[in-house]
Formats: C-alpha cells, sequence, structure tokens
C-alpha cells in the first residue's frame, strides 16, 4: 500500500501498488493516471479496487448534485477536476492534456451517479 499525504501530491491518496502518476495494481496502462476522491471518506483512490482493499467501509458514489466539487485527480499535473470537467473531457486533462483511459467510461456507475 502507499499512503501519500505531501509532496508530490497535496491531497490525502492512498492505492495498492500506486506509483508516482497513480497507477496501481489493478490499472496500471499508460493512461491510467487519475485517482478519484471517494465522497464517502474524501480520501483519493486509483480505483475503486483499491478502496474495497484499502478503507474500512462500502464505496459510495458522487451524487450528481455534487459534480462541480473536485474528485479526480490528474496523476501527470497533480491538478484536481470536478466530476463534471472529468466527464466532459474527452479523456484528456483540461490543464496538461495527458491522455486519460477511455475505457474507464465502462465503470463510471462505480464512481459517479448516474441519473
Amino acid at each position: 500500500m502507499v499512503d501519500l499525504h505531501d509532496d508530490p501530491f497535496s491531497v490525502a491518496l492512498r492505492g495498492v501498488a500506486m506509483d508516482a502518476h497513480t497507477r496501481c495494481a489493478h490499472y496500471h496502462g499508460p493512461r491510467d493516471i487519475i485517482a478519484i476522491k471517494f465522497p464517502c471518506c474524501g480520501v483519493y483512490y486509483p480505483c475503486h479496487a483499491c478502496h474495497d482493499a484499502l478503507a474500512n467501509h462500502p464505496a459510495a458514489v458522487w451524487p450528481v448534485d455534487r459534480f462541480d466539487e473536485p474528485a479526480i485527480l490528474c496523476g501527470a499535473c497533480r491538478r484536481t477536476l470536478s466530476t463534471r470537467q472529468y466527464l466532459a473531457c474527452e479523456h484528456r486533462c483540461p490543464y496538461c492534456s495527458a491522455a486519460f483511459n477511455a475505457g474507464c467510461m465502462r465503470h463510471r456507475a462505480l464512481y459517479f451517479a448516474t441519473d
């Protein structure tokens, strides 16, 4: 487990075998460079499996009425995006243009309300 609270990230961030760009043991391709802040605990995890492995509570998804809050961390530039920004960014960080894994949208319901 990696638990980073200081540089290079300024947010609470935890993951299983996580690298410096937030890739983890479960998702570690070149575009797997985001972490999601789980609203149940306020901690960023690279994926739902990392949350399941490391948190002592069930995961909660972001409700639609909170889509404007910081929820996504870019592992390249370390900036945060709201859920709304992330869902509209076309798989690229709006700040640094780093490519995100488009396949993550298949797991959207694990992180964000869909209604």
